[in-house]
């Protein structure tokens, strides 16, 4: 028998999109044993009430829509709804983890489910990522290292080559691969994996919670796969607008920071930093010689260094 699913769909402050998202997983979600969970991140304008009555209306009578009574981030929101029971008593076989702003295909889910089923081995499963416009997002990654900070500042043609085995991101397969690491916005989760290393690290508010996940996973001998037969639309940054910021939010720099402390330790948080400024100090240098525009500009120099060697711990 193929396994059972819990789809959950984190909404803060998207009621509309999250109803689409819905909508989309309902469809998907038809041939498989399971349920969805909506958690409502502690909105506070309403988003709560609106999907609650969308769910009612359209009588989707295996959708539930619950509060987290906080908004401690997304892996806090997802915990919230991760270790429940299917109606019927038991555990779900996988926890599938989708986007409020991610619409899968009507066979993304039983894709990465029918996967999971047949690599017993394989922990957690993304899907291919594409925008809105068709476009490939990238989403098959290595894990971030200080070799790796040092090249993504850097950006330059002879250290990439050099580095080429250090590069997070990865060329996007075009069938089924093993990854560090992948995407959080269409993730299929063994739940025996869950069971045994716990759910997100709420430290993270919100980025890098999933290299964090897909990390411990793979330490305790569950690997990620990405799967591109799973085809998934996402919007991006509906929630957060974080496309449109001229720097990343306080919490990026926070999320980083704690993921180098805890998978590094202090010294190698340390170097990582250093050697994310010693590349963007090159990189800019290069752009001043050969006048070109830093879409950065020094004020992400100045976080990195702000954040990463403040004597407060940050949380």
């Amino acid at each position: 028998m193929a396994g059972s699913v819990h789809t959950i769909i984190l909404n803060w402050r998207t009621a509309d999109m999250t109803i689409r998202a819905l909508d989309h997983a309902a469809a998907a979600m038809q041939p498989v044993r399971g349920m969805i969970t909506v958690v409502d991140n502690d909105s506070g304008d309403g988003s709560f009430e609106r999907i609650a009555a969308h769910v009612a209306h359209a009588g989707l009578d295996r959708v539930r829509v619950v509060q987290s009574g906080r908004n401690g981030g997304f892996g806090a929101g997802n915990n919230v709804a991760m270790f429940d029971p299917l109606p019927g008593g038991g555990a779900p076989d996988y926890v599938y983890l989708l986007n409020s702003d991610a619409f899968p295909e009507p066979d993304a889910i039983t894709t990465l489910r029918d996967y999971l089923d047949g690599h017993p081995s394989v922990g957690l499963a993304g899907s291919r990522i594409v925008g809105e416009d068709g476009v490939l997002h990238d989403t098959a990654f290595r894990f971030p290292s200080v070799a790796s900070e040092f090249e993504g500042a850097i950006r330059t043609g002879p250290v990439t080559r050099l580095l080429r085995r250090h590069v997070v991101s990865l060329p996007v397969p075009e069938s089924a691969a093993r990854v560090d690491w992948t995407a959080g916005a269409s993730l299929m989760m063994r739940r025996a994996m869950l069971d045994r290393i716990g759910g997100f690290d709420e430290t993270f508010f919100l980025y890098f919670e999933e290299t964090d996940l897909c990390r411990r996973a793979a330490r305790a001998g569950w690997f990620t796969h990405y799967v591109p037969e799973s085809v998934v639309t996402h919007v991006g940054s509906a929630s957060t607008g974080i496309k449109e910021m001229a720097l990343p939010p306080a919490y990026w720099f926070d999320s980083r920071q704690h993921y180098f402390r805890k998978t590094l330790g202090p010294a190698g948080a340390v170097a990582a930093n250093l050697a994310h400024i010693a590349g963007g100090l090159l990189f800019r240098l290069r752009c001043m010689v050969e006048r070109h525009l830093d879409r950065d500009g020094p004020g992400h120099l100045r976080a990195i260094a702000r954040h990463g060697f403040s004597l407060r711990r940050k949380r």
